[in-house]
C-alpha cells in the first residue's frame, strides 16, 4: 500500500483540473492495459513528469473511486467477456469520492474500441429512476432484470499528455467487496493507456516495451467476479492464463 507516499511521488507533476481535462475526455477510444508490480510503478512514474500533467481534484493529485457493477441473472456481461465477444457491455455506477459525484455508466467494447456513456445519479443500487432505465435500455433492452454483483474501490492517478490526445491512468490499492467479504489485489497496479487512435510512439508504450512488459487485457470486473465465484459456478477457463500472470505479479 503506497497511499502514504502519494504526495511525494505526485508533487513534482504540473497539475491539470477537471475542466482542462475535458479536451481529452476520450469517450470513444482505444485502450491498452498493462499490469505491473507497485515497485515498477514507483520506478516509472518519475520518468513521465516531463511528458504528462497530472489531474488534481480538491487539492489532491490522486482520486478515490468506488464502483458498483451490474449484470444479468446469468452473468451475461461476464460471459461475453470470457467468450471474447467483439461487442460487449459493462454497466456500473462509479463514484468519484474526491468531489462526491456519481455516474451511471455504460461501457461498450466494440471492434477494439471503447465507447462510454454516462448519466449523473444519486443512488447506489438497482433502484433506477425512469430516466435511468431509459438511459440503460438504449444499450441493454432488458435493463429491468439487472442485478448488482460486486463493488470495488481503488486509488487512481490520472496523467494527461502535454501535447497529444492521450491519458494514462494507474489504479492502485484495488479491493473488491461483496455483501460479506473484502478481497485485495496486493502490490498490483493496473495501467491503462487511453488514445483516440493507436499510437505506439507513446512515451509510456515505449517504456513498457523497453522493460519487456507486454499489454495484458484485464477487466477489474472479471477479476473481481472470479474472486467471489468459483469456476464450478461460472466458466473461467479462458481466463486461466491471465490469472496466472496476475498471481506472478502479486507474489
Amino acid at each position: 500500500m503506497i497511499t502514504d507516499r502519494f504526495k511525494t511521488i505526485t508533487d513534482p507533476f504540473e497539475a491539470i483540473n477537471l475542466a482542462e481535462m475535458d479536451a481529452v475526455a476520450l469517450m470513444n477510444r482505444i485502450d491498452t492495459k498493462y499490469v505491473i508490480h507497485e515497485d515498477v510503478f514507483l520506478e516509472i512514474l518519475p520518468e513521465l513528469q516531463q511528458h504528462y500533467k497530472i489531474l488534481e481534484v480538491e487539492g489532491l493529485k490522486y482520486s478515490k473511486y468506488e464502483s458498483l457493477y451490474f449484470d444479468s441473472p446469468n452473468f451475461e456481461f461476464f460471459s461475453d467477456h470470457h467468450k471474447k465477444k467483439n461487442d460487449r457491455l459493462k454497466i456500473r455506477i462509479r463514484k468519484y469520492v474526491n468531489n462526491n459525484l456519481s455516474f451511471l455508466e455504460v461501457k461498450r467494447k466494440r471492434k477494439g474500441r471503447t465507447e462510454k456513456t454516462r448519466l449523473k445519479t444519486q443512488q447506489w443500487g438497482t433502484d433506477f429512476s425512469d430516466e435511468e432505465f431509459l438511459f440503460l435500455e438504449q444499450s441493454y433492452s432488458d435493463a429491468k432484470a439487472l442485478n448488482s454483483t460486486i463493488s470495488n474501490s481503488f486509488s487512481r492517478i490520472t496523467l494527461v499528455h502535454k501535447k497529444k490526445a492521450e491519458r494514462l491512468t494507474f489504479d492502485l490499492n484495488i479491493e473488491f467487496q461483496d455483501r460479506e467479504k473484502t478481497k485485495s489485489l496486493t502490490n498490483l497496479v493496473i495501467c491503462e493507456l487511453k488514445q483516440g487512435n493507436s499510437d505506439r510512439s507513446s512515451v509510456f508504450y515505449m517504456k513498457m516495451k523497453k522493460r519487456m512488459i507486454r499489454p495484458l487485457k484485464v477487466s477489474k470486473y472479471c477479476v473481481g467476479i472470479m474472486k467471489f465465484f468459483p469456476a464450478k459456478d461460472l466458466k473461467q477457463n479462458r481466463f486461466k492464463k491471465k490469472t496466472l500472470s496476475l498471481n506472478k505479479i502479486i507474489c
